[in-house]
């Protein structure tokens, strides 16, 4: 069992950017929100009217919790780790990690900025660290 990601012809801008240091959102064109994950339409309005934007990488820690056991590769290699939901800049919450904070560092509400994280398998991974002062 690998944790590679499912890359098809809609994903890949995504995963393209993120090989380049660069996060994606999709953003609406008929209401104008942002959403992540990526989807073909839009969560809030339905509308299929949808692009890629490149997000500032900025979020805010809305929650973690630190895994100590995790049987299933590559995470098993990584234990402990921060697993975390984070609040985008742009708005949408996503899930991800944050690497590079000791445990008792993390607060809610914290600045973090995005990192990649390229696993064996060449894909990079959108990370979250402290952000810089």
């Amino acid at each position: 069992m690998t944790a590679t990601p499912d890359i098809d012809d809609f994903t890949r801008p995504y995963w393209d950017a993120a090989a380049e240091g660069r996060l994606l959102l999709r953003r609406c064109r008929a209401c104008a929100l942002p959403h992540h994950y990526p989807r073909e339409f839009c969560p809030h309005c339905w509308s299929e009217d949808v692009e890629w934007t490149v997000a500032t990488g900025r979020a805010t820690l809305h929650t973690w919790s630190v895994v100590h056991r995790n049987d299933l590769p590559p995470f098993g290699d990584r234990v402990p780790y921060v697993a975390a939901v984070v609040d985008l800049a742009e708005g949408p919450r996503m899930m991800t990690e944050v690497v590079g904070v000791p445990e008792p560092a993390l607060r809610v509400g914290m600045p973090l900025a995005v990192a990649f994280r390229t696993g064996e398998d060449g894909v990079a991974v959108p990370v979250f660290t402290a952000a810089p002062a």
